[in-house]
């Protein structure tokens, strides 16, 4: 078992996850009740868009442990299944579980992402704008950027462009490689000239 847990350790870190999830199954059938396989098999489920079989092995994990740190991506496959409350519950739990402001902030986008989804957009950017996603960063990390991107993208589509101008401006100021950040700017009629030869395709994440 446990070469075929290194195994499926490897396809993974490879994101060969078809591969991953294959072997890991293997390994969580006969041990049912490590977190951390279980944990491994639910993001290998999940990046191949497996939502429902990703689900029951993040439950198990959160049962496990108690810990809250995958409910972003429990909530993001609830999402995809077209499941707004469950959404909302989880981020729920996510606050009162005091995560990371990592996975806090990862809960928070995919929450103001099915709102969106559901038409509300004002109610996706005031969570966003309420948690202070909008503001300066001296040192932004990535979990900024994430939070300005989606913020700039929601404000452009309410209609308020030079808000979604700025915001995407912070982002390609920050990295100009960021998620399509530059194709954004260009449609808006704002990248810079010296950056106008750097856009081109969406870059693989």
């Amino acid at each position: 078992m446990t070469e075929r847990m290194a195994a499926g350790i490897g396809a993974y870190e490879r994101e060969r996850y078809r591969d991953a999830s294959r072997i890991l199954k293997t390994v969580a059938d006969a041990i049912p009740n490590a977190p951390s396989l279980r944990e491994l098999l639910a993001l290998s489920q999940y990046h191949q868009g497996f939502w429902k079989a990703a689900l029951v092995n993040l439950e198990a994990y959160a049962a496990l442990t108690g810990s809250v740190d995958q409910h972003p991506v429990r909530m993001d496959c609830q999402r995809a299944l077209g499941r707004p409350r469950r959404v909302e519950t989880l981020f729920t739990e996510l606050r009162h579980g005091s995560p990371d402001p990592e996975v806090l902030s990862e809960g928070r986008l995919v929450l103001a992402g099915t709102r969106a989804d559901a038409g509300d957009l004002a109610g996706a950017i005031g969570l966003l704008v309420d948690a202070g996603a909008g503001r300066l960063v001296r040192n932004p990390a990535e979990r900024h950027l994430r939070q300005w991107y989606l913020l700039a993208d929601l404000t452009e589509r309410s209609g308020d462009v030079p808000r979604a101008r700025e915001l995407f401006l912070r982002v390609a100021a920050t990295d100009p490689e960021a998620f399509d950040v530059a194709l954004r700017l260009e449609a808006l009629g704002s990248v810079p000239r010296r950056r106008r030869k750097e856009a081109g395709p969406r870059p693989e994440r």
